[in-house]
C-alpha cells in the first residue's frame, strides 16, 4: 500500500512514518500544504494521512481541492482539534475518517488499513441506482429526479447511494455512520440527522411523493 503523510510536526511525522513503514507499506512524507497539493497531483496513493493545520495551505483546503477535482483517495485527518464540531467540519470537507491528537499509533495503523481496504475493493458492476423517478449515476456522480439535476455534496451523495442500495429497508443511524463515515461518533451527535434533513430537502421538497422516510425509533428508509 502506498501512503502519503502530510504533517508539519517533525516528531509526529517521524512517529507516523515509522509506524506505517513497519507494516511494510511505501510511505511518502511532506510537511507543507502546497507541497502536499503537488504530491497528490503527481502520485497515486491508496490512503492519505492529512494533518489539519499546515503551513501555506491548510488540510481542509487540500481536501476540498482534491474532492472538487474528482480525487476520491481515502483521507484520514489528524488534528489536535478533536471536539465534535471540528470532526464534523473535517468530514464535511471530504475526509473519510478523523483521528484526534494525541493518538495511539496502533489505532492510526488500523484506521489506515481499513481505508486501504476500502480503496482496494473491486469496482461495483452497477453504474446506476434508482427508485421511482430518482436516478443516480455512479460513473458521472450525478443525481436527477424527474429528469431535473440535484446537486449533492460528497457526503450527501454517499448517504443517498447507501440508502438506494438498501431501498425498502430500514437503515439505522449506526449503520449509516459505519457505512458512510466509517467512524464511531459520539452517540449524542446529530450528524446523521443533519445530513438526512439536507438530503430530504433536496430530493423530496419539490417532488411528490416523498421518498426518504423516517422510521421512528429505528432509522431511515428510502421507499417509493
Amino acid at each position: 500500500m502506498h501512503v502519503l503523510v502530510v504533517e508539519d510536526d517533525e516528531r509526529v511525522a517521524g512517529h507516523v512514518v515509522k509506524g506505517l513503514k513497519g507494516e511494510g507499506w511505501l510511505v511518502d512524507h511532506v510537511a507543507d500544504g502546497k507541497k502536499a497539493l503537488f504530491q497528490v497531483a503527481a502520485e497515486a496513493y491508496d490512503v492519505i494521512v492529512l494533518d489539519r493545520m499546515l503551513p501555506n495551505v491548510d488540510g481542509l483546503k487540500i481536501l476540498q481541492t482534491m474532492r472538487a477535482s474528482g480525487d476520491g483517495t481515502p483521507v484520514l485527518i489528524l488534528s489536535a482539534l478533536g471536539d465534535v464540531d471540528n470532526r464534523v467540519k473535517g468530514l464535511r470537507a471530504g475526509g473519510d475518517d478523523y483521528l484526534a491528537k494525541p493518538f495511539a499509533i496502533s489505532e492510526l495503523i488500523a484506521r489506515v488499513e481499513v481505508l486501504g481496504r476500502r480503496k482496494a475493493q473491486p469496482v461495483q458492476e452497477t453504474t446506476e441506482l434508482g427508485l421511482a423517478d430518482l436516478q443516480m449515476n455512479l460513473l458521472t456522480r450525478t443525481v436527477t429526479r424527474r429528469g431535473q439535476p440535484i446537486e449533492l455534496t460528497t457526503r450527501e451523495f454517499a448517504l443517498l447511494e447507501h440508502l438506494l442500495r438498501n431501498a425498502g429497508r430500514v437503515v439505522s443511524r449506526s449503520m449509516l455512520l459505519e457505512a458512510v463515515w466509517d467512524y464511531n461518533f459520539d452517540p449524542q451527535t446529530n450528524i446523521i440527522d443533519q445530513h438526512v434533513s439536507r438530503l430530504r430537502a433536496k430530493i423530496d421538497k419539490d417532488f411528490e411523493p416523498p421518498l426518504l422516510q423516517t422510521v421512528r425509533g429505528m432509522g431511515y428508509s428510502l421507499r417509493a
